[in-house]
């Protein structure tokens, strides 16, 4: 099944979900996306594909550990609570426009991985988060650059 596996990188505010958090509540929707790229991400993810949990809006940002896909997206219900700060009127329940998956914890890194590491580490050029402006919240990761992530996180997870 490994072959079959894919890769990404979610973010998150460690002020509104930390990859601690996510360590003591084992597992977690993955919520409040609401962009059609990144949700049309979140739909591709299959059962037991890898995230690399990345703390944005942090001094510094970066890689902070690693979770596991394990629910494949279903509708986003905040989307349909006029009470929630992801409430979308437009969006209707025959034809939900939000969709979340459910991850769980798999490890905190050993070392924390900074964005600018990430930048200046030759093995990984071309990785999405390390592109100016690229703020997607979900985004893939290719196999090699996930692998390298890992190693300098010196995770104990193997891709």
């Amino acid at each position: 099944m490994a072959s079959k596996r894919s890769y990404w990188l979610m973010k998150s505010e460690p002020e509104v979900f930390s990859i601690q958090a996510l360590r003591r509540d084992r597992q977690t929707h993955w919520e409040g996306v609401r962009n059609y790229q990144a949700r049309n991400h979140l739909r591709s993810m299959r059962v037991d594909d890898l995230v690399l949990f990345y703390h944005s809006n942090a001094e510094p940002p970066g890689v902070a550990g690693v979770a596991r896909v394990c629910r494949e997206a279903y509708p986003d219900d905040s989307q349909f609570d006029a009470k929630s700060h992801y409430y979308d009127a437009g969006s209707k329940r025959d034809d939900p426009r939000w969709s979340l998956v459910d991850v769980e914890f798999v490890e905190e890194l050993a070392q924390f991985v900074p964005l600018d590491v990430l930048k200046e580490d030759p093995a990984l050029e071309g990785m999405l988060v390390t592109k100016r402006g690229m703020r997607l919240s979900v985004q893939p990761v290719e196999r090699p650059h996930f692998a390298r992530v890992l190693k300098l996180g010196k995770a104990t997870t193997k891709p």
